[in-house]
């Protein structure tokens, strides 16, 4: 599990803030904290999404890293909802999906076994 939200940040970080294949990310960030920095402004948040992306793979300090990550989404999408509901891919909708991120979220840190490949006999 910790792949596929990992995969998430990786995705939004790299392809979609980086690499601008979804412009619209560098639109919300002009709107909210003024076009003159809003590409560099981008490239930043996607670099942290990265970072958040190996940090969990690296599968340390699960808990904080789960509180910080659930911090962040409902942050970020608060601001935007709040702001810019035009921009979000799903609108008025985009909270919903960020919620049941965080509580995929929430499970993987809180609730499920952790494996570290450690073989458990009988």
């Amino acid at each position: 599990m910790k792949h596929l939200i990992a995969l998430v940040w990786l995705a939004n970080g790299l392809l979609a803030k980086v690499l601008n294949f979804v412009p619209r990310h560098t639109e919300i960030v002009a709107n909210i904290l003024g076009p003159g920095y809003a590409r560099p402004l981008t490239i930043l948040i996607g670099l942290s999404e990265i970072a958040m992306a190996v940090w969990i793979v690296l599968d340390r300090q699960r808990k904080p890293t789960a509180i910080l990550q659930i911090a962040i989404i409902l942050t970020m999408n608060t601001l935007e909802s709040v702001l810019v509901p035009e921009l979000l891919l799903w609108g008025y909708l985009n909270p919903v999906f960020a919620v049941l991120f965080c509580g995929v979220i929430y499970y993987h840190a809180f609730v499920a076994k952790a494996d570290h490949g450690v073989v458990k006999h009988p």
